[in-house]
């Protein structure tokens, strides 16, 4: 039997149904359910939209979203934008809709606010990268971004003097994005660390400072293998530089801190997956009138007369596959592993120089200036929860002032060009370092802080220090505390005050003890059998170019090294060249350099 619709259908005439199909009214039921679904429908757009416009109105950012080739960007300003937009977040889970009040809504006005300062200054800089490239470098002036200008570092020797013009208002918003310093309520001491140690920057004085923190403290250090006093300076860094990891002799390395050239995926074999890293950075102007000092004897600074000389003949005076050079052009860039040999006005500076800030903002948690080496240590300590007694210290390895020259104008324009890919990588962090202060000290706090720490250092020194201060090597009295001299330089030491008590001299002795001798003294700590080993077994080795004013410490150094390369080459003799030596002594290393300087 048919149902009852079916049969009406059936009823009607031809004509009358198909009217009533291209209705799509053929009943009541029908209808109410195709109303009903377009009501939810209806429902659902209407919701979405209210629910979008209140988070437009909540974060104030509704009009910021568009597209940039992040190549152009630093890795600053992505992180802040992300930044914004989690911290944003997170405050429209926490509280509701009706808790918020106006301080909320002031509050994200003020993070659009510095949001727009940040954004406008690298979207400018987006429309002046082309013209940059186009334009041709002037005699006297190099090729700069324009807003390098705009931070008042043009005089790179009086940045104490610039340093307000850096950044008008530091945006407190990136304290969301220094995510590697922890909270005061979470904040628990650091003890694996890396310190890439950089040249002609006040390095020796933080590695003495890591060195006093570490031993009062029995951590581990990953130091040079076979008692060298650098882990294999110039070559790029291998696993195996480190004593104790072919043998397997140490499970745990916690501090890394003597010189090398950077490698991070050979570094992180040796160290945990919680290391902090951190390095220091000098203007490359200072920087290479004190490497032109100290450095006098490299070939590419042989033959000239004076600085100038060498920066106007540079290509001709330099050439990149000598041994040592490297020390003459883009030394900072070098350093932390990037190819240095980069003309002033080569068409990829730009490519490269963002390349290089991105590599180093991606694997290192903190930069420092050399010139705020105050506010330096401050942030350091912060960032380790250290504290001011672990951050205190006596500068280390530094001159004489008569062995330092001023520098005209013309010729810190020169230096700016010749190591141009240093001064664009110093120009960068020199302005996210003071971005940091702001986000994770505060200004008036770091004030405060550095005070402090003067007044502990000048404590320190009348108690400890014969003369109150440095003095020239001539006149340093215990010859196991005469640091390393080299070049035309003159490297000041100390004096310790003759009746101090046993603690307070050990305590004071940390403090002044040079880089060459603390690192011997150390491995010898670490590797007491190691150390009696090479001692047995350069005993009687005369040292190499041994000078008059040099400590017997750096005398035993050079013997042990010649020693152990004789060793090495009676053991390779069959080698038929001295490049396969190299490789043989320093294996996975460019065996072009072979030398290995202070």
């Amino acid at each position: 039997m048919l149902s009852p619709p079916r049969r009406w259908i059936r009823d009607q005439s031809p004509g009358s149904v198909t009217s009533c199909v291209r209705r799509g009214l053929c009943s009541r039921r029908h209808s109410l359910w195709i109303l009903l679904i377009l009501l939810v429908v209806c429902i659902a757009i209407q919701t979405f939209v209210a629910r979008q416009a209140r988070n437009d109105k909540l974060t104030g950012l509704p009009h910021l979203r568009f597209t940039v080739n992040k190549q152009h960007l630093f890795p600053t300003v992505q992180n802040a934008w992300e930044s914004i937009q989690s911290l944003t977040a997170k405050r429209d889970v926490k509280s509701p809709q009706t808790d918020r009040t106006a301080d909320v809504h002031q509050q994200n006005e003020g993070y659009r606010k510095q949001l727009d300062y940040i954004l406008s200054k690298h979207v400018d800089n987006l429309a002046i990268d082309s013209q940059t490239k186009a334009r041709k470098v002037s005699a006297g002036k190099p090729l700069l971004p324009k807003h390098g200008a705009s931070l008042g570092l043009q005089v790179p020797l009086a940045l104490n003097s610039t340093r307000k013009s850096l950044i008008p208002n530091p945006p407190s918003l990136l304290k969301a994005h220094i995510n590697s310093v922890p909270t005061k309520e979470t904040c628990h001491p650091k003890s694996h660390i890396v310190f890439l140690k950089t040249h002609k920057t006040a390095s020796s004085t933080i590695l003495n400072i890591l060195y006093r923190y570490g031993e009062s403290r029995n951590l581990t250090f990953a130091l040079p293998l076979n008692k060298h006093s650098q882990l294999f300076y110039p070559f790029s860094f291998a696993s195996h530089f480190v004593e104790g990891v072919s043998s397997r002799s140490l499970r745990e390395f916690h501090i890394m801190c003597n010189h090398m050239r950077f490698r991070k995926y050979e570094v992180a074999k040796v160290m945990p997956r919680d290391t902090f890293y951190f390095s220091i950075l000098r203007n490359p102007v200072a920087m290479m009138e004190s490497i032109f000092i100290y450095y006098r004897s490299i070939p590419a600074f042989h033959k000239t007369h004076s600085l100038d000389n060498f920066l106007d003949n540079s290509w001709k005076n330099y050439n990149s596959s000598v041994t040592n050079n490297h020390y003459a052009h883009n030394i900072l860039a070098f350093d932390f592993g990037f190819d240095n040999n980069v003309a002033p006005g080569a068409d990829d500076l730009e490519e490269r120089t963002s390349m290089a800030i991105a590599a180093i903002e991606r694997d290192f948690h903190l930069i420092l200036i050399s010139e705020y080496f105050d506010e330096s240590m401050i942030l350091l300590k912060h960032a380790l929860c250290w504290s001011l007694e672990d951050v205190v210290s006596f500068k280390l390895n530094s001159r004489s002032e008569k062995s330092r020259h001023p520098l005209l104008p013309e010729t810190a324009e020169k230096i700016k060009r010749w190591n141009a890919l240093d001064w664009r990588i110093y120009l960068h962090f020199n302005t996210s370092f003071w971005l940091k202060v702001d986000s994770l000290v505060g200004q008036e706090q770091m004030k405060r802080e550095v005070s402090q720490l003067r007044e502990l250092q000048t404590k320190l020194a009348n108690s400890c220090l014969k003369d109150g201060g440095a003095v020239d090597p001539s006149k340093i009295k215990d010859v196991g505390l005469k640091p390393f001299q080299y070049g035309a330089a003159v490297i000041q030491g100390y004096n310790l005050n003759p009746d101090l008590d046993t603690q307070t001299k050990i305590k004071c002795q940390r403090l002044i003890t040079p880089e060459l001798q603390y690192t011997d003294r150390l491995y010898t700590q670490q590797f007491p059998e190691l150390a009696a080993k090479h001692k047995q077994e350069t005993k009687g080795v005369s040292p190499r170019r041994q000078r008059s004013d040099r400590t017997g410490m750096i005398g035993r150094a050079w013997a042990r090294d010649a020693h152990y390369r004789q060793m090495m080459r009676r053991k390779f003799s069959n080698l038929k060249n001295q490049k396969a030596l190299t490789s043989a002594l320093l294996p996975h290393t460019d065996a072009n350099n072979n030398t290995s300087m202070p």
